[in-house]
């Protein structure tokens, strides 16, 4: 060793880590750590977002302030640091396509795969997979189609979203919802509420397009996009996408209607068609036909319509199904009614001999027509049965499979699940919604226990301790609709003080 040492070069010693198992006296190799490969790969993410977040503001502005004109070149705006971020912002543990790539196979060689994804974007060769179908449940219990598109599909779509997003954020009304970068469910949700709340509503019509999805018109699609795209390789990609078919059972069928429902440009494909083919043509109709007031919430395919006149809700749903009818759509017929709704509602039903006014539907919630303490009109919100009870039927079945978990692993599973719940349902006015889902829980728990054993001894006293420790109890987690409202939409006009009569569901334009 000290010949060694007297030959070889110099060793810098290092203080081992606590508790190595080695000599004090012992010298060692310096570690090579990875911190500086991570902080280098944390900067280049940073400049990545910086670079993409700056050419997207361009492509905004422009778009902004030349509200006709067509943009015909936009490719150039699909770079490599925009393709990496597109990646990064797909999730993790979705599924993967027909390619049989996962996101975490991708990331391994990831600047090799991005260059490469890149130059065959940019050089007309990149061709589009099939999607491969899948199928999840309805709360309904009929089964609802998805496609799942190839993960390279779903890079260059995101890319894609990123830019023609920048461009129709700028076109889109305000009172669709669905989808859009800064607006939620609950943000529909809020609208809703305060139009009903504010306005002169007597009548609301709930519509649902039938098949949305699967019968939109791909040629009248496209017509629509080249409104504002004018760079035919865009237009080129997204034909691909349409045309590249489902891989099902073996077969890949390829169709003339619908965009596939799942894919990550469906959603922006949808409003782009329904900003033409309704939102455009209800704002006109709001404007010169409408007799009284009148509001308007879309979420995707769902659209909720107020009215304080019945025959302008008689002719609007005639002219929309006759409108929908030019673009291949058609209305639910079971699934789209006309209903009397709003504060006088009650009150006019008792005069004419009729019972309480009718529910309607919308983003998970049944809206009713309620009192308050101090008797004033209250638009209550609860969580739909249908959809509670198939989610506690999800619940059963899963605590059947893990049924000899231990005691623990089930709480913080079940956690969890009563978590997800209230943070999207603990609404005001639907706090005894939450508390008999947590007691329905509570008991499915209590009946899994007792069957690990014949000799199981899970008493009521035993299982509210562990429902105690585990499970969250519910309270009301968002604020009241009129609140959040008025903070994400303020206004500067003199009745601004006001709930927002003229704007809401109309949306800040």
């Amino acid at each position: 060793m000290h010949g060694r040492e007297k030959s070889g070069p110099a060793i810098v010693a290092v203080k081992p880590a606590n508790k190595a198992g080695r000599p004090a006296a012992e010298q060692v190799e310096p570690r090579a750590g990875a911190e500086g490969n991570a902080a280098q790969q944390r900067t280049r993410r940073a400049q990545d977002r910086a670079s993409v977040s700056q050419s997207l503001d361009r492509i905004r502005q422009a778009a902004k302030e030349r509200k006709k004109e067509r943009f015909t070149a936009l490719l150039h705006h699909i770079s490599v640091p925009m393709l990496r971020v597109a990646f990064y912002a797909l999730e993790r543990d979705a599924a993967p396509g027909v390619d049989g790539l996962t996101w975490q196979d991708y990331e391994a060689d990831l600047d090799h795969c991005i260059e490469d994804l890149h130059e065959r974007v940019h050089r007309g060769t990149y061709r589009a997979q099939p999607s491969r179908r899948r199928y999840i449940p309805k709360p309904d219990g009929r089964q609802r189609p998805l496609a799942v598109a190839a993960l390279e599909d779903k890079i260059v779509q995101r890319a894609v979203v990123m830019v023609l997003n920048a461009i129709y954020e700028e076109d889109f009304l305000g009172f669709s919802y669905g989808f859009r970068p800064g607006r939620s469910q609950h943000d529909a949700l809020d609208a809703l509420v305060v139009g009903i709340s504010s306005t002169k509503v007597n009548w609301i019509l709930d519509a649902d397009i039938r098949s949305f999805f699967d019968t939109v018109s791909q040629d009248a699609l496209i017509r629509f996009v080249e409104h504002r795209v004018g760079d035919w390789r865009i237009i080129r990609l997204i034909r691909k996408w349409l045309k590249a078919g489902v891989l099902e059972d073996g077969v890949v069928r390829v169709s003339e209607q619908g965009t596939g429902q799942g894919s990550v440009i469906s959603p922006l494909l949808a409003n782009i068609y329904l900003h033409y083919a309704f939102d455009q043509w209800a704002n006109r109709w709001r404007r010169q036909k409408a007799t009284g007031d009148m509001i308007i919430l879309r979420y995707a395919d769902d659209t909720v319509v107020g009215f304080e006149h019945e025959a302008d809700a008689h002719r609007f749903l005639q002219e929309m199904r006759l409108r929908l009818e030019t673009f291949a759509l058609s209305l639910h017929p079971e699934k789209t009614r006309l209903i009397e709704f709003g504060r006088h509602a009650a009150a006019r039903r008792a005069q004419r001999g009729l019972g309480k006014p009718e529910t309607f539907n919308f983003l998970g919630f049944t809206f009713i027509c309620g009192k308050s303490r101090r008797g004033r009109f209250l638009l209550w919100r609860k969580s739909r049965r249908d959809r509670q009870q198939a989610k506690l039927a999800e619940v059963k079945e899963e605590l059947r499979r893990r049924m000899h978990q231990p005691i623990p692993q089930q709480g913080k599973w079940l956690q969890q699940v009563v978590a997800g719940w209230n943070e999207y349902h603990a609404v005001p006015t639907n706090i005894r919604a939450l508390q008999t889902f947590r007691d329905c829980v509570v008991k499915l728990w209590r009946c899994s226990l007792r069957r690990r054993g014949q000799r199981d001894k899970t008493t009521w006293e035993r299982i509210k301790r562990l429902a105690d420790d585990y499970l969250p109890k519910p309270r009301i987690l968002h604020p009241w609709p009129q609140q959040r409202f008025a903070v994400k939409y303020p206004r500067w006009e003199p009745y601004a003080g006001m709930p927002h009569v003229r704007f809401c569901a109309g949306g800040a334009q």
